[in-house]
């Protein structure tokens, strides 16, 4: 049974964070009320148009467009949502490969060899921090643990840092195979966990590198823009004053929607709606040296 707390409404309604759309939209929400009260005054008070007038009708419009911005926001948010889940997955599953890989190497490497083992315990997480930062177009070494058999200086910030990492901890498990430490059969067990890296950076890389088309996101953006510009023209004579607040109340649901759309559709960078993914390294990093005894 799910425990209702009627706080918590109370709570997000009036809580406003840091990526809230309430801050980034609060001076074109500014601006269209002052518009809508310079025109609701040259309207009803500096040319006194009555209410018999026909731009009363052009209300009729925006029922009628209503409906189709309103779909168009839908599938809007729809594909930005896609774009945000599927990046959640991909981090999910480069979680579980890690775990996965951190096991394997544990039973796999024997105890004797601790400076193997320190490198896998170490170059793991490394990974998951250079994924990030190469998907936020940065380079920071610092994240990088050091390991004896692969140096941070050995990191080219010029070059594909999660690809340097990978191939770093699939020559190294050849090296070992090699050696006679690790089995070929122990190299096939391990295949699918190391291509899985690859894999899952493609996948990150392709949400990444396919924005949404930018024609049809600013179709949208003009679309709301010239609705609600119109908007008081129709409902002035209806609503006469009380019509700044209604068309800045519209303006700011329109605009949220296509504002958060934005956001989630790049679900890799540093807003509040972006994916965790710091949490994401330090738990893949923790894991590594929890399962790498």
């Amino acid at each position: 049974m799910i425990d209702y707390n009627p706080k918590d409404w109370i709570k997000y309604i009036f809580y406003f964070q840091k990526g809230d759309t309430v801050r980034k939209l609060s001076p074109l929400i500014v601006a269209i009320g002052i518009y809508t009260a310079a025109l609701a005054y040259l309207i009803l008070i500096y040319l006194r148009i009555g209410e018999n007038t026909d731009l009363k009708n052009i209300s009729l419009m925006h029922s009628l467009l209503g409906f189709v911005i309103s779909m168009l926001l839908v599938f809007r948010t729809n594909t930005a949502y896609d774009r945000w889940w599927e990046g959640r997955k991909q981090w999910g599953a480069l979680m579980n490969t890690s775990r996965n890989l951190a096991i394997k190497i544990n039973a796999l490497l024997a105890g004797e060899y601790e400076e193997e083992r320190y490198f896998f315990k170490k170059m793991i997480p490394n990974y998951a921090y250079a994924l990030k930062n190469h998907l936020r177009g940065k380079y920071v070494a610092e994240e990088f643990e050091d390991s004896p058999l692969f140096k941070k200086s050995a990191l080219i910030p010029s070059e594909h840092i999660p690809n340097q990492i990978a191939s770093a901890i699939y020559l190294r498990a050849t090296e070992l195979q090699k050696r006679g430490i690790l089995l070929p059969e122990h190299l096939l067990v391990l295949n699918n966990d190391l291509a899985s890296f690859t894999d899952i950076c493609g996948a990150c890389e392709r949400i990444k590198n396919t924005p949404i088309p930018l024609s049809y996101s600013s179709f949208i953006k003009k679309f709301i823009f010239i609705y609600c510009l119109t908007l008081p023209i129709g409902y002035v004579f209806s609503l006469h004053f009380l019509v700044i607040p209604f068309v800045m109340f519209v303006f700011y649901i329109l605009a949220s929607l296509e504002v958060i759309a934005e956001e989630i559709e790049d679900p890799f960078g540093e807003d509040s709606n972006d994916l965790p993914i710091e949490r994401i390294c330090a738990g893949i990093r923790s894991s590594a040296k929890t399962l790498i005894l």
